[in-house]
């Protein structure tokens, strides 16, 4: 197995300071700081080097985190095959993803899996996707679901990771449900041209998936309020403030006086949500169940929103 204390090093490459380390590992600041000395030690190399009130890895440190990528994915190649050939669970398996996901997708695979492996605690965690990457590095997750920003270098690019693709999800207008439109199938985003708009704060990814999908629209949108959670832009078009776009993954059978409506025509996207692993452990029987699951739950949800499969 991989020394527990290179999973710590690599976690502090990717979190740069003990505190996010500790945090992310589960460890104690002390124990992280004993834990890098003793690697120090043990390998007669300086990993790390102080840098003002902290620490930054050297040259050597750095080359270490860099070619260990490989080390561990074959590592994670050789474990998933060992529970395949012996047809076991590991008796941990952390999920994490963000908000939408982690209500609509991983909640039910947390079930599913509690009853199909009763043995194995399921460990779920709603985290930002720049987190669940660290997570995953830091070995607390082994299945993460985020969007996939276009461009992602991270996602696309980092030979620690691998992705599949999940689905595509839409994005649909959120208005008050005595709004002219309401009642209507679908609706294009220059019929709502001259509307209050919610959307996320500016710098954000679904702030920049509000955009694009306007520029493509040829509209510029009046934005009247920012939200950070889909639930709070829900509440504003409830009060009658604005509307809003919302992926056909959030869930808003629970919001007052709010109605859904499909998009079509220019500006009609979809936001793509993946699933990430660490490079290797694909072939994990409990990673392939749950993708097959995640998969499953997802078709079904997007089908029966909206009546369609997009």
């Amino acid at each position: 197995m991989i020394d527990p204390r290179l999973i710590t090093l690599r976690t502090f490459a990717a979190s740069g300071t003990i505190a996010a380390t500790a945090e992310l590992t589960g460890y104690s600041p002390s124990a992280v700081s004993a834990q890098l000395r003793d690697l120090q030690n043990s390998l007669g190399m300086t990993l790390l080097t102080k840098d003002g009130r902290g620490l930054r890895l050297t040259a050597t440190g750095r080359y270490l985190v860099r070619r260990s990528d490989r080390l561990i994915s074959v590592w994670e190649e050789i474990r998933a095959s060992s529970f395949t050939a012996g047809d076991q669970a590991p008796s941990h398996f952390g999920i994490g993803g963000f908000s939408t996901a982690s209500a609509n997708l991983l909640a039910p695979l947390a079930a599913h899996l509690r009853s199909t492996h009763p043995d194995v605690k399921v460990h779920v965690v709603e985290a930002s996707p720049s987190r669940c990457f660290d997570l995953l590095v830091a070995e607390r997750i082994d299945l993460a679901v985020v969007v996939s920003p276009q461009g992602d270098a991270r996602v696309e690019d980092d030979a620690r990771f691998e992705k599949m693709d999940l689905l595509d999800d839409p994005l649909d207008v959120m208005v008050p449900s005595d709004h002219p439109v309401a009642g209507l199938d679908a609706v294009s985003l220059s019929e709502l041209a001259g509307e209050d708009w919610i959307t996320a704060v500016p710098g954000s990814p679904y702030h920049a998936l509000f955009i694009a999908a306007f520029t493509a629209a040829g509209v510029t949108p009046t934005i009247s309020h920012e939200s950070v959670e889909w639930e709070t832009s829900a509440a504003l078009v409830g009060a009658g403030v604005g509307v809003s776009l919302v992926p056909r993954l959030a869930n808003l059978s629970g919001e007052d006086n709010v109605t859904r409506v499909r998009l079509t025509g220019t500006g009609r996207l979809s936001r793509k949500i993946i699933a990430a692993v660490r490079t290797g452990s694909r072939g994990s029987p409990l990673i392939r169940e749950s993708l097959r699951h995640l998969r499953a739950t997802s078709q079904r949800i997007l089908a029966t929103r909206l009546g369609e499969t997009d």
